[in-house]
């Protein structure tokens, strides 16, 4: 069941009608570049300011707030860790963002949350290694919690999808 609950596609974050979409984000969820600046640009200057209100957010930990100007009721603001050769807790700490997100989620009762591919831009978290942490992570949350419907991950770019694409495919065989 949990297989077909998670999908991939390529394409843009900010258009999706879900329930709730992850950012990107930074410590201190200010506007970036990526995939940050884009959930930023489309969500608009409201975002800003309720970013500000909930101040920082420690790597590994995610925080909620409105969609805004999305088409999603919520974003989902989970801070990845920097790669730095993998030797510093980056996979569990990349591990927790996904579960924290869906934690998130399950509390608010999301039945459909996106996911972009977390660390994998500026923070240079290594992709395929990267896209397998999301994808068990993800599908031991949906093991538990039947309650969330659907998760997409959102690639945006070829070389992402196709990273996520054989973690996925090496999933389903499993």
């Amino acid at each position: 069941m949990r297989k077909e609950k998670m999908k991939l596609i390529k394409g843009d974050i900010t258009a999706l009608h879900v329930d709730a979409i992850v950012n990107a984000a930074n410590p201190s969820l200010e506007d970036g570049a990526g995939v940050n600046g884009a959930i930023h640009h489309a969500a608009g200057p409201a975002l800003d300011a309720a970013c500000r209100k909930l101040e920082c957010c420690q790597t590994g930990q995610a925080k909620l707030t409105q969609g805004f100007d999305l088409p999603a009721k919520y974003i989902i603001h989970a801070v990845g860790p920097i790669w730095r050769g993998g030797n510093k807790g980056e996979p569990k700490l990349l591990a927790s963002c996904y579960y924290e997100s869906l934690k998130l989620a399950l509390e608010n009762h999301v039945e459909s949350i996106a996911f972009p591919a977390i660390s994998c831009g500026i923070f240079g978290y290594p992709v395929i290694q990267a896209a397998i942490i999301a994808i068990k992570e993800t599908a031991n949350f949906l093991e538990l919690h039947d309650e969330i419907k659907s998760v997409y991950f959102v690639c945006y770019d070829d070389a992402i999808y196709a990273a996520y694409q054989q973690a996925l495919d090496a999933y389903h065989h499993e």
